[in-house]
């Protein structure tokens, strides 16, 4: 990810790694120029954040749809999951000090993936066409709910002011993922 940069205060300060089960607090803040700025509370109080310049708006958008796909198909260590367990923003490249993703997290950034590529080409596809390219089916049902999601994701986004912020809770409840 571009220009990334997290802050250390909690780590240097003593306080715990958060449990798998603490909640985060998600913040995407809307900058004048139109790019955002993701900050990622954790419980324990550290912070992680990333200040999104280049493709700016594309990665508010798919920053959005991850919360969308991580939250409506119960996956718990992908993304976010994994911000809230600690991992650092740059660590997620999978290039960080903690290594490889784990399957989840490629699976999951495959899925987010397949909803931005549709959405940027304008055209809607079949649950077929979608699954030709995903890494496990998804049933019509499961769509629907991401797309649901995410529409009132972008819709609440679209009114943000610059200054503001968009505050959204992932909550990493253990859940069986369907696969």
């Amino acid at each position: 990810m571009l220009n990334e940069k997290s802050e250390e205060a909690g780590r240097r300060s003593g306080m715990k790694a958060p449990s798998r089960s603490a909640p985060l607090q998600l913040e995407i803040v809307k900058r004048a120029d139109g790019a955002g700025l993701l900050r990622c509370n954790r419980s324990d109080g550290s912070v992680t954040w990333q200040k999104q310049s280049r493709h700016a708006a594309h990665f508010s958008l798919h920053d959005l749809t991850h919360y969308s796909v991580e939250t409506s198909l119960g996956y718990r260590h992908a993304f976010f999951g994994l911000i809230a367990e600690g991992w650092e923003i740059e660590d997620t490249t999978g290039k960080g000090s903690r290594g490889a993703l784990p399957p989840e997290a490629l699976e999951v950034e495959r899925i987010v993936g397949l909803f931005d590529a549709e959405r940027s080409g304008g055209q809607m596809w079949t649950v077929e066409e979608f699954n030709e390219q995903s890494p496990r089916r998804l049933s019509a049902a499961e769509i629907q709910r991401v797309k649901a999601m995410r529409a009132e994701l972008f819709e609440r986004w679209s009114r943000v002011q610059p200054g503001e912020a968009l505050k959204l809770m992932f909550e990493p409840e253990p859940r069986t993922v369907q696969r």
